[in-house]
């Protein structure tokens, strides 16, 4: 949920749709095509779901009002730049739309903008509570150009009595170190299944979506501890199917079916090389790509019940092996098949 949109979007939408001459009922209308991604983000921080440690450093910079130019570092999907933008409004109140400068991956942020934009901004005098500053807000911070960083680097120097940075990225070790010593870093974590199944029991409640213990079950699975993903495949599959269940989860998210994949694996923990190798065949002819399998593969393992400790590490050593080597773009039919040859030799030394 870290994409970047004003918090006050729903109010904006449904103006702007009434401006249009859409009538009485525009309002409604529009909070109802609103994406449940952006009508469920948080307004305020300790609304924000999971990340305790790093959600509770940033109450304790909101209840301060010292805000040092920090870096979010994390998977997508965690609540970054929600958490950017939550802690900015309680700041800044009623001054932030004039007092935040937001710019995501989408805007061209090569060195003129710093040098140009980001750099007017942070010349600009506004009127703020005393011991506030503007704050710029630079979202996918770890695809600008290194150019653009050594820049960005001295404009921090210059205006840090009146601005304050908030960087969120995926990897911070892109952005380069002198950034990275001038800021503070909090790093995010993917979301446990129980925080992501609690959201999505909310969001059906409020919604009126019918479900299943499965189907909310596939929903966790797919999303993968990402909280955006899971919310855009809970809304798809509402819209599409009616019914949340599993098996309309995984038509939409288009995912190999865990069931399909463990029968894979038990194929393979009784070493039964042809079986296992017409079960992968078979996902491969449906249109999987071998990332695709390969990753579910990783999960279902990882959850397998029934199998040694020992045997499950050893499937899992052989899984990242070929994750990688697919990912360097090697063979992918052949490197799965491999790949089951390896899991049903591991099973047969296991045993011996």
């Amino acid at each position: 949920m870290a994409s970047a949109m004003d918090v006050d979007a729903p109010a904006a939408a449904a103006t702007a749709s009434g401006a249009a001459g859409a009538g009485p009922s525009s309002s409604k209308s529009a909070n109802y095509m609103l994406p449940w991604v952006e009508k469920y983000r948080p307004t305020r921080i300790k609304e924000i779901v999971g990340n305790v440690e790093a959600v509770s450093r940033l109450q304790v910079i909101a209840g301060e009002g010292n805000m040092p130019n920090i870096i979010l570092a994390g998977p997508p999907g965690t609540g970054k730049t929600t958490s950017i933008l939550c802690l900015a409004h309680e700041l800044l109140g009623p001054n932030f739309r004039e007092a935040v400068l937001e710019l995501n991956a989408s805007d061209d942020r090569g060195i003129d903008v710093v040098r140009n934009k980001i750099k007017m901004f942070a010349q600009q005098k506004v009127t703020l509570p005393p011991g506030r500053q503007k704050i710029i807000i630079l979202d996918e911070a770890d695809s600008m150009t290194s150019a653009a960083q050594q820049a960005l680097r001295r404009t921090m120097e210059i205006y840090s009595s009146t601005t304050r940075f908030a960087l969120a990225c995926n990897q911070s070790s892109k952005i380069i170190e002198p950034i990275q010593s001038r800021c503070a870093i909090v790093r995010y974590a993917k979301l446990s299944d129980k925080e992501l199944l609690a959201r999505l029991l909310h969001v059906c409640q409020a919604e009126g979506v019918a479900h299943t213990p499965d189907g909310l079950e596939a929903v966790v699975f797919t999303a993968d501890g990402d909280m955006r993903q899971a919310l855009n495949n809970l809304q798809a599959t509402s819209n599409g199917f009616g019914l949340v269940n599993a098996e309309s989860v995984f038509r939409v998210c288009d995912q190999p079916h865990p069931k399909l994949i463990s029968a894979v694996v038990q194929h393979c923990m009784e070493a039964r090389i042809d079986d296992a190798y017409e079960g992968m065949r078979a996902l491969c002819d449906l249109g999987y790509s071998a990332s695709d399998i390969i990753t579910t593969l990783f999960r279902v393992v990882r959850n397998f019940g029934g199998m040694n400790e020992y045997l499950k590490l050893e499937y899992v050593k052989q899984i990242g092996f070929t994750h990688m080597r697919i990912s360097d773009g090697v063979n992918s039919r052949l490197q799965l098949s491999g790949l089951l040859a390896e899991l049903c030799q591991l099973t047969i030394k296991a045993a011996a």
